[in-house]
């Protein structure tokens, strides 16, 4: 270990406490989102960034939900951004026995976000404070990108630094928890999406006679039966440089999911009907009808081939049509890649543990950055408590991500080198 890694790893073993107490001040500020008001947070955030001699930018194009863009430059020519947001899910505190808002309670830290991700973000802030106070050049320059508006994928966070070009990064971690049931890993893939909504039309009539008219409902929900078993039995033809990614991601799955449904979801799409309204009485046959369906597809795949195929189911469904659609195209990196490598190495050295190289079975801010050009991976030790009542991380956890984060830099440059 170089001395200038090493002093940034001291550093953060003798502030320990000074990370948990970061971490508590971060989730006293709610940020529950919707509605997602980060600006207290990032007014909080953004002097100690300023004093730690970073520039810093503030950019919004919401006002109530800012983000904070910090430079700490480096040795050589590549950017290494570390993503964080700072809104959270929103929580019911009467739901909670511990505080929603920060409570420590021996080696566990609980609030809304602990986990997801408050937590991950202190131990960003942990390690630009130990590169700044141990005057340490990193070998790379350090981009320190915090967001809003990413629970509930809004226009307000990432995506808006993206499309004013305010990254300009080669490669990104994203402090999401990738961890579960004691299982480690870096996500370094993720699925792609089709949301569709469809509406049927019918003939209303009184429900004493319903051969009088048509039913939009009975319409509807047929259609939807046909296009989930017939892409259901679809086989998805998948890059073979995806094979390491799905064995990693079965055997870190298999565990709670089973292997079999696990593979199925790389094979084959997956389909959930989520949200099913129709007819206006129980004595009336109704005239219209409209479903959401939500299919997922492994990474890579041609979402635009997966949508014309639904467009073919529907051709033999009177008075059914889709009447919205959205979609996103799967994305993932080389498993050997130099940030895939430097990364997973690093928390197999932390965690003394095997570290999946996975694809995650949603998608969510990888998938904008490395559609940007980003190598991107997520990287978060925790808990599975995300999103759920009384979610907490740990002292070890978060000592565990400022030791990777910050040493990260350096392992990331080893592997540039060789690789060039």
């Amino acid at each position: 270990m170089r001395q200038g890694e090493r002093d940034v790893v001291d550093h953060v073993d003798e502030n320990v406490e000074t990370l948990v107490d970061r971490t508590l001040d971060l989730l006293s500020y709610e940020t529950g989102n919707p509605p997602g008001k980060t600006r207290a947070v990032v007014d909080r955030i953004e002097p100690l960034l300023t004093d730690l001699g970073l520039d810093v930018d503030r950019f919004a194009v919401d006002g109530a939900k800012p983000n904070l863009i910090a430079t700490l430059p480096g040795a050589g020519d590549e950017t290494l951004c570390y993503n964080g947001h700072l809104d959270t899910v929103p929580f019911d505190r009467e739901a909670w026995s511990t505080d929603p808002l920060g409570e420590r309670r021996g080696d566990r830290i609980y609030g809304r976000g602990a986990t997801d991700m408050k937590g991950a973000v202190a131990a960003m802030l942990e390690v630009a404070r130990a590169y700044a106070e141990t005057a340490t050049t990193p070998p790379v320059t350090l981009r320190f990108a915090l967001v809003s508006d990413e629970e509930t994928g809004g226009a307000a966070g990432l995506r808006a630094l993206l499309e004013a070009d305010r990254i300009e990064a080669d490669a990104a971690v994203i402090g999401e928890t990738t961890c579960a049931d004691g299982r480690h890993s870096v996500t370094v893939g993720d699925r792609g999406s089709i949301w569709l909504t469809l509406e049927a039309r019918g003939e209303a009539a009184h429900g004493s006679r319903p051969p009088m008219g048509v039913n939009a409902i009975d319409r509807l929900y047929e259609a939807v039966d046909f296009v989930r078993e017939s892409l259901q039995a679809r086989s998805l033809e998948l890059d073979p440089r995806l094979d390491p990614i799905v064995e990693d991601s079965v055997a870190y799955y298999a565990p709670s999911m089973g292997e079999e449904t696990v593979r199925d979801l790389f094979s084959h799409p997956s389909v959930n009907l989520g949200t099913f309204e129709g007819g206006s009485a129980v004595n009336s046959v109704p005239e219209t009808a409209r479903a959401q369906l939500d299919v997922r597809l492994a990474p890579g795949v041609d979402t635009a081939t997966v949508l014309a195929d639904v467009r073919e189911c529907l051709d033999g469904h009177d008075g059914v049509e889709i009447v919205d659609v959205s979609w996103s195209v799967g994305t993932f990196e080389d498993p050997d890649s130099p940030l895939v490598d430097a990364t997973a190495s690093l928390a197999a050295n932390v965690t003394d543990d095997r570290v999946y190289r996975r694809c995650a079975t949603g998608g969510g801010d990888a998938k904008k950055l490395r559609h940007a050009g980003i190598s991107t991976v997520e990287f978060g030790l925790g808990t599975d408590t995300a999103h759920a009542v009384d979610e907490y991380t740990t002292v070890d956890a978060l000592r565990g991500n400022a030791l990777v984060y910050g040493r990260l830099p350096y392992a990331l440059a080893d592997r540039l080198d060789v690789a060039r």
